[in-house]
């Protein structure tokens, strides 16, 4: 006799499930991938399935070289070329020139200022024309995901947002990783359970919140870089119905 399904196994199926039933029902859709552990489960899925959503990253052009790394491992495990969104140049110039290459260290305003350069307003070009996106976002993550919802809707945007993983745990993503020879930021085993651009990153110490790395110098509540959020506010999106 086989084996009951576990949790684990449950959790899986029904990620699989949620993705087939994006693909089927919210074509064309897309996913936002930051190439972390969380999006590799996805890219993985996606992959193997050969189900048809596209698949794109935010190259900021701060990334660290481990994660811009991440790009050419997909390429090679997958035979699968990843989008990459790049922020408007010019824009990039006039902010270096007013505020420094490290002027987001100076206030909330201008790293959010940056990041919406390098990393919203990308977002907001990959993600027109499609029907719905897809995230790696988990509700474990950080105080201001801990009401994430599978689905819901993104009025910003005008179209159906999903994060498949929101009930996973940290060791439900590290299972599924090792399970299936799933390639990984080697970050990762550096102490960068979060990642994102290099010098708005640290490794965290142990007892930490797997986000404490990021912006380490701001109070937990802005710690968001404003690709969840409405007119620069965490705003919580809709349940869909």
């Amino acid at each position: 006799m086989s084996a009951a399904p576990t949790d684990y196994d449950n959790l899986v199926a029904a990620t699989k499930a949620t993705l087939g039933r994006i693909a089927v029902d919210f074509s064309p859709a897309v996913f936002a991938s930051s190439l972390a552990a969380e999006d590799m489960v996805l890219t993985d899925m996606i992959l193997r399935t050969g189900l048809p959503v596209s698949i794109f990253t935010l190259e900021t052009g701060r990334l660290h070289a481990e994660t811009l790394g991440m790009l050419d491992t997909i390429k090679d495990h997958y035979a699968y070329e990843v989008l990459r969104m790049k922020p408007d140049p010019v824009a990039v110039d006039a902010y270096v020139q007013n505020n420094g290459l490290n002027g987001f260290y100076d206030s909330v305003d201008l790293r959010k200022e940056c990041c919406r350069i390098r990393k919203v307003d990308p977002l907001n070009r990959a993600l027109a024309g499609n029907t719905a996106w897809v995230t790696g976002q988990r509700r474990a993550q950080s105080s201001t995901r801990a009401e994430l919802d599978v689905q819901e809707r993104d009025e910003a945007h005008d179209m159906t947002k999903f994060n498949p993983l929101a009930d996973w745990s940290e060791a439900d993503v590290w299972k599924y990783i090792r399970d299936n020879n799933v390639p990984y930021n080697p970050l990762h085993d550096r102490g960068y359970p979060s990642i994102g651009c290099e010098p708005c990153t640290r490794a965290i110490e142990p007892g930490e919140d797997v986000r404490a790395g990021r912006w380490w110098w701001e109070n937990p509540d802005s710690k968001e870089c404003g690709l969840h959020v409405v007119d620069g506010k965490l705003i919580r999106i809709k349940p869909a119905t």
